[in-house]
C-alpha cells in the first residue's frame, strides 16, 4: 500500500534510524523509487498566486460600462473549454452557453430585459444566455460510462428540473471565474423575462435560460465602490 507523502517521509527516518543502531548501511533509493515521490510531491495541490486571486476575486468586479473591444471567438473557446472542467453531479454538465455578438442578436434579446440593462447589454462585447438542456441526460452514457445513470432520470421530470437547474447555475459560475482568469471582465443579470428569452432562442423548449451575463473587457473608470459583503461569523457556522 502506498502511504501518504508525510508517512513516507517518517518511515523512511524511522528505518535510518534503526539501520544506524544496528550497523545497516540502508539502501539508497533508486531512480525509478525517487521519480515516483518527486511525481507524487508534484501533483499535491498548491496554493494560487496572489496576483491570480486578485484578478479572479479581490479585484475583480461587475462590470456595467464597456470598452469596445471585441472578444475574439478563440478565447470563448477558451473559456468555456475551462470551465467545463468544473464538477457536476454525475459529470451530467446541463449548461449549455449561447453567445450574442451581433447587433441583429442582441436585438432579438433587448425586448426581454429590464429597463436598467439595455444600454449595458447593448455596450457589452458579448452576452452570453446560460441556459440548462432539459434532456441533458442523453449524454449521460457518453459523460459517465461506468454508470447507466440516464435512467434515473428518464420520466422523472421534477429530479430533471432540480438537477440540471442547480448544475447548470455552478457551471455558470464556473465560467465566470474562467472568464476571469484569461483576462475578461462579466456582468452577470437576472433582470429578464425568463419566457420571452426561451421562446425567442429555444422554442423547441429543450432548453431553458438560467441567467445572463455580459462579457469582454469593462471600463473600470465607471465603476462604484465596491458593496459590503457578510462577514464569516454571519455568514458560516462551523459544526
Amino acid at each position: 500500500m502506498l502511504l501518504p507523502i508525510g508517512l513516507q517521509i517518517l518511515s523512511r527516518s524511522r528505518a535510518s534510524k534503526d539501520c544506524a543502531k544496528k550497523g545497516i548501511v540502508p539502501k539508497k533509493a533508486t531512480e525509478a523509487e525517487t521519480t515516483m515521490t518527486q511525481t507524487q510531491e508534484a501533483t499535491q495541490s498548491t496554493r494560487v498566486s496572489d496576483e491570480a486571486l486578485d484578478q479572479i476575486f479581490r479585484e475583480a468586479r461587475t462590470q456595467n460600462a464597456w470598452l469596445p473591444k471585441r472578444v475574439p471567438a478563440e478565447l470563448l473557446r477558451e473559456v468555456y473549454d475551462l470551465a467545463r472542467l468544473g464538477p457536476t453531479s454525475a459529470n451530467s454538465t446541463p449548461a449549455r452557453f449561447v453567445f450574442l455578438e451581433s447587433a441583429a442578436a442582441k436585438a432579438r434579446l433587448v425586448p426581454a430585459l429590464s429597463p436598467n440593462n439595455v444600454e449595458k447589454t447593448k455596450a457589452a462585447p458579448v452576452t452570453v444566455i446560460v441556459a440548462w438542456d432539459t434532456e441533458f441526460y442523453e449524454k449521460l452514457p457518453k459523460l459517465f460510462p461506468h454508470a447507466d445513470m440516464r435512467s434515473y432520470f428518464v420520466g422523472n421530470q421534477a429530479l430533471i428540473e432540480e438537477t440540471a437547474f442547480r448544475n447548470s447555475s455552478l457551471q455558470g459560475g464556473y465560467f465566470i471565474l474562467a472568464a476571469r482568469a484569461v483576462g475578461l471582465d462579466c456582468g452577470p443579470m437576472s433582470g429578464f423575462d425568463k419566457a420571452k428569452v426561451d421562446a425567442e432562442f429555444f422554442p423547441d423548449g429543450k432548453w431553458k435560460s438560467n441567467f445572463l451575463c455580459n462579457l469582454g473587457y469593462g471600463d473600470r473608470s465607471k465603476l462604484s465602490p465596491r458593496n459590503p459583503r457578510l462577514e464569516f461569523e454571519e455568514a458560516c457556522r462551523v459544526l
